[in-house]
């Protein structure tokens, strides 16, 4: 079992000062310092012009570009440098796994990749110039996995495939832009019909209106169904489906024969946190290994979050974060069941 940790990163303020001091905090950091070393194994296939993600990004979220330029001159990249990075547009995303469930009044969700991918950082931020607060994990820094915003709208994405990319946002920066711009789940299903997507993933989405629905998204179209369950299949866009999907099926299976037992949120989050229910995986090498449990309450602005398996989650009171009171923990720790480096943690991960 290797023990590791994310960092609890708390912000008020515009969005340029929030990159700065994200650019700050980052700038000799084992996160960028191992990314420098996996882009020189993994060459970009093709270059992003700073107008083209500029153009792309200004029309739904005007604060993210501010907060790009802002980790620019705290890290001192060139513009380039810093959207190949963190810019979330026409970038590449290696498969991985994830699993959703959610109640009447809350989501859980089970965060599966590779550790080399995870960054460590559990993100509080509440805008002072535009957009919603946000409470939720990061991924590429300025992306999120999954979170809820200071209107209750709670999201999480699971990845479906990689075919025919198109030219659009990738899965962790959709996921930033639908919570920083949306107040409900009507307002998120429209934005994910218009945002270009880049691969295909189904995004689920939660308010406090206490219905569910996933919305099946590909650079080629996209359809929207209620469901309270989500793994790695499409079940309207089934012609868009990945070949092998058995652990994906099992996982929703697993799911259907234990829900009945489930009557409320904390047993919600133990079906899937629990490593015997056979929903938490531990297939860190294929990239869809459990690395974090999280839950969101719509009603109630609290969210729980968890690293590892068999784990009692943490609490926190989004709702009293946004009226001034700073969260004390400095750093959630937890164990996983691997002996892979985390990209935060561990040095030369490639």
């Amino acid at each position: 079992m290797k023990q590791i940790y994310s960092d609890i990163i708390q912000f008020r303020g515009s969005h340029y000062d929030f990159g700065y001091m994200q650019g700050e905090s980052l700038k000799d950091s084992l996160t960028l310092e191992n990314r420098k070393k996996q882009w020189k194994i993994r060459r970009p296939r093709f270059i992003i012009t700073a107008n083209e993600v500029k153009n792309a990004i200004l029309p739904y979220a005007p604060g993210i570009w501010d907060e790009l330029l802002g980790l620019q001159d705290a890290l001192g990249w060139k513009i380039e440098d810093v959207l190949q990075e963190f810019g979330g547009y026409r970038l590449e995303y290696v498969k991985s796994g994830c699993t959703i469930y959610t109640g009447s009044d809350y989501m859980i969700r089970n965060y599966d990749y590779h550790p080399k991918t995870y960054e460590g950082r559990y993100t509080f931020y509440q805008p002072t110039d535009q957009g919603y607060a946000i409470i939720g994990p990061s991924q590429r820094i300025t992306g999120r996995m999954d979170g809820m915003n200071e209107k209750g709208l709670v999201m999480g994405y699971n990845f479906m495939h990689r075919k025919q990319p198109g030219d659009g946002f990738i899965c962790n920066m959709i996921a930033r832009i639908v919570l920083e711009s949306c107040a409900t789940v009507g307002e998120a299903i429209n934005l994910l019909r218009e945002i270009p997507h880049r691969h295909s993933f189904s995004y689920v989405l939660l308010d406090e209106e206490e219905e569910t629905f996933v919305v099946e998204a590909t650079p080629r179209g996209v359809e929207v169904r209620n469901s309270n369950v989500c793994t790695n299949h499409y079940e309207i866009l089934k012609h868009e489906n990945r070949h092998h999907l058995d652990d994906s099926y099992q996982r929703m299976n697993a799911i259907r024969k234990q829900q009945g037992q489930v009557t409320d949120a904390y047993q919600a989050f133990r079906m899937l946190n629990d490593m015997d229910k056979g929903i938490f995986s531990t297939k860190y090498k294929q990239w869809a290994g459990t690395i974090h449990t999280s839950a969101y309450f719509p009603k109630q602005k609290k969210a729980w979050f968890a690293l590892g398996g068999n784990k009692k989650p943490i609490i926190f009171d989004f709702s009293s974060w946004l009226q001034g009171k700073k969260i004390t923990t400095k750093r959630i720790l937890g164990k996983v069941d691997t002996e892979l480096s985390f990209v935060h943690m561990d040095r030369n991960v490639k």
